[in-house]
């Protein structure tokens, strides 16, 4: 019997009863054209990999990184609580040394949802990544975290989860912003002034193949990683960069994708996107597998791949070394300043409009850190949704120091007296202690 040099969980979640629409790429087939593909080709007949059943997210685990508004279930179904269950039960496989490696092959996604939550964006209601990360650090102590997002889409909803965290490694390889939703993912976006460096952005030309993203990871993503020395890498292993996906530009394949993985040796991986589902996923997620496992996987091939035809241009090749050169500067040397926000009152201060493309609306926000010089600081929200009641956010970071700790109190009876808000969340990561009110 062949045998996996690195054992592997294999979670799955395909979500009968959730969709964007029946006949939309993100509905239930997406993953069950996946699932008959591994079977098929006797991916648990490997020893050392096993498949696993999903736990499920409760409130307190949504609400731990998010602020949801009016309440976590409002914003999150039955099925993107097991869909954050299957990345957590794969934190718990790889944290309690049942399996070396898990890859949480779950849906809904969840990397566009952002730190304030008010219904769903891209796709995605609330972060999968950032709550199984979060509930690691819950249950099992402080980590150095790196979350590697090679989803088409630029990850805006983990980059602001992270913005001010400068234990948490932020890179994302896309499409270049200027070319695909969500428009952001830029070089200069590199953290909030507690977290500069931390952010790692790498908007990549349409029609860059594998050639283009193996020289991202050998000359920018590899170093960084051994800079910052990880105690866990991530990778939010979206696969809408195939060369098939129907609403991305890109020309990366299955073998690529098992050649990233074989060279960035995540702990975890987590399904993004991808919407390919019957002549890309099921040979992505087999390579991604099999790669994960330490098992060849050099016979994965989809229909229809060419590398003569699907290679880049010599000057998308430059312009690509270009980037990297320009990223791990950027990681090596960070700026003194964020490039967004502005400092008011000792506090950083970021108002943004953030539109919510799914459901169609627009949130007003106002986020405000407290430039603590012991510790990370106070982190508050203020928002409303357009034509909605407002909303409060308040978070007390995990090492906080006395001041900010006794001040988040302090500003959480403030908001309480306050009129003006209709929701209060409060996430106090010191003392475990996570509480709303709605009035």
């Amino acid at each position: 019997m062949l045998k996996a040099e690195n054992s592997l969980g294999i979670i799955f979640f395909p979500a009968f009863d959730w969709a964007i629409s029946p006949t939309h790429p993100e509905r239930e087939e997406r993953l069950l054209y996946t699932q008959d593909q591994l079977r098929e080709e006797g991916l648990f007949d490997i020893e050392g990999i096993r498949e696993y059943k999903p736990e499920v997210a409760s409130s307190e685990d949504i609400e731990r990184v998010h602020f949801c508004f009016p309440e976590a279930e409002a914003v999150a179904t039955r099925s993107h609580c097991i869909s954050a269950g299957g990345a957590i039960k794969a934190a718990q496989l790889v944290m309690e040394g049942e399996r070396d490696r898990a890859f949480a092959l779950v849906r809904p996604p969840g990397h566009h949802a952002m730190k304030t939550v008010q219904g769903s964006r891209g796709f995605c209601a609330i972060n999968i990544e950032a709550i199984m990360c979060e509930y690691i650090r819950e249950n099992y102590g402080p980590k150095r975290i790196a979350i590697v997002d090679t989803d088409c889409h630029h990850g805006d909803g983990t980059q602001d989860v992270y913005w001010h965290d400068p234990d948490t490694l932020f890179i994302s390889l896309h499409q270049d912003g200027r070319t695909l939703y969500p428009g952001t993912g830029f070089p200069k976006e590199s953290g909030g002034p507690k977290g500069l460096g931390r952010t790692v952005n790498i908007p990549l030309p349409p029609g860059t193949s594998d050639a283009g993203f193996m020289m991202v990871m050998e000359n920018a993503v590899m170093p960084i990683l051994e800079d910052f020395k990880p105690d866990l890498i991530i990778n939010s292993a979206g696969q809408d960069n195939h060369f098939t996906d129907p609403i991305t530009n890109m020309n990366f394949s299955a073998q690529g994708y098992a050649a990233l993985n074989s060279m960035l040796k995540p702990d975890i991986a987590v399904l993004e996107g991808g919407y390919a589902i019957q002549g890309a996923l099921p040979y992505v997620n087999l390579g991604i597998s099999l790669a994960m496992a330490g098992v060849d996987y050099s016979h994965v091939r989809e229909p229809g791949f060419n590398p003569e035809t699907l290679k880049e241009s010599e000057e998308i090749m430059d312009y690509i070394a270009t980037i990297c050169e320009g990223v791990k500067d950027i990681y090596f040397n960070p700026p003194t300043e964020s490039s967004e926000g502005v400092i008011s009152g000792g506090w950083s201060v970021r108002h943004r409009n953030i539109f919510y493309d799914t459901e169609g609306f627009t949130e007003s926000q106002t986020e405000s850190l407290l430039l603590c010089e012991n510790c990370r600081g106070l982190l508050k929200v203020e928002t409303q949704r357009e034509g909605g009641p407002m909303g409060f956010g308040l978070e007390i970071p995990t090492a906080a120091c006395d001041s900010c700790r006794n001040q988040g109190y302090s500003l959480l009876e403030e908001a309480q007296v306050k009129s003006r808000y209709r929701y209060i969340q409060l996430i106090n990561r010191k003392d475990k202690d996570y509480l709303r009110y709605g009035f």
